[in-house]
């Protein structure tokens, strides 16, 4: 197998990542949110704990929709059809973005309630 230089590996990641920005309404979405976060961080001024928490918990969200966009294109190229097991791949790279997206849900709740109560005035 040839070797590929390093900027060819960076650039073909990015052409990924690019990818599933362009083709994927839920990496878009999530991205926006990965920005309200930030910004809420930002303005709340969360420590260095909570931020490592809440870049934990963006990444991680969007690490599994690029993974579960992969898995889609890759069972809809060797699979094209309806089948049992397809559809068992696909629902559990699902799955797994639920199960990331929840666990980012729980973190933003543990690190923004206080500051958003203490915002709020109670």
């Amino acid at each position: 197998m040839k070797r590929r230089s390093w900027s060819l590996v960076f650039r073909n990641a990015a052409e990924g990542i690019v990818y599933g920005f362009r083709t994927q309404r839920n990496v878009r979405v999530h991205s926006g949110v990965a920005v309200i976060m930030c910004s809420a961080g930002f303005i709340f001024g969360i420590s260095r704990t909570d931020w490592m928490f809440v870049l934990t918990a963006i990444f991680l969200v969007l690490v599994t929709e690029l993974m579960n966009t992969a898995v889609e294109a890759a069972v809809d190229l060797a699979h094209p059809h309806i089948h049992p097991l397809a559809k068992a791949a696909k629902d559990t790279a699902a799955g797994a973005v639920l199960l990331a997206a929840v666990f980012a849900v729980v973190i933003g709740c543990m690190v923004f309630f206080k500051p958003v109560l203490h915002w709020l005035g109670f």
